[in-house]
């Protein structure tokens, strides 16, 4: 029988440790991958509804509703990136949404351009680099070149969504 060196972490505890580290949610990157990786527009959407959160759909609605106008320059400011594996020391995309409504045009006034570009870029640097992506191509409203089968169609009929990217809600049905 192999003995176990003692210097290394037994597979239970290390085990353990992938159970507790972390968060057992995918990154959106890696669902926006699920997405891509279907093979039809009924998969697609079930990806979608699988996975649905107010994060994804915040990062989607940023990306496809044309009232939302992001207060930040086009493409990709300098930034670097953060290499680590996912999982490990970075920020979640989901978590930083939140702070999404500073750059939304009209919504912050109060913040200077350039303070909202700085946090921006703190955001980007602080998120692992798939998520960071993810975040810039919302900004450009391009996540639907990196995503094939990402379209407007597609989120709209996954989250029941109107034209201005609003749940439809069934009404009370009155007699004509």
């Amino acid at each position: 029988m192999v003995q176990q060196n003692p210097n290394l972490i037994s597979k239970a505890a290390m085990t353990a440790m992938q159970s507790t580290s972390g968060s057992s949610e995918p990154l959106l990157s890696e669902i926006l991958t699920k997405v891509n990786n279907a093979k039809d527009k009924p998969k697609k959407i079930a990806v979608l509804k699988e996975n649905d959160s107010p994060h994804l759909r915040m990062i989607l609605k940023g990306a496809f509703d044309p009232n939302i106008v992001w207060d930040l320059p086009k493409g990709t400011p300098p930034f670097i990136p953060n290499e680590v594996p996912a999982g490990t020391e970075h920020s979640w995309l989901r978590t930083e949404s939140k702070k999404l409504w500073h750059f939304v045009k009209g919504a912050d006034d109060g913040t200077k351009k350039v303070s909202k570009e700085t946090m921006f870029l703190q955001i980007l640097e602080g998120l692992h680099v798939d998520e960071a992506n993810v975040l810039l191509n919302m900004k450009d409203k391009v996540l639907n070149k990196k995503y094939k089968g990402l379209t407007e169609a597609v989120v709209k009929e996954a989250f029941n969504w109107d034209d201005n990217f609003v749940k439809i809600e069934k009404g009370p049905s009155y007699p004509v």
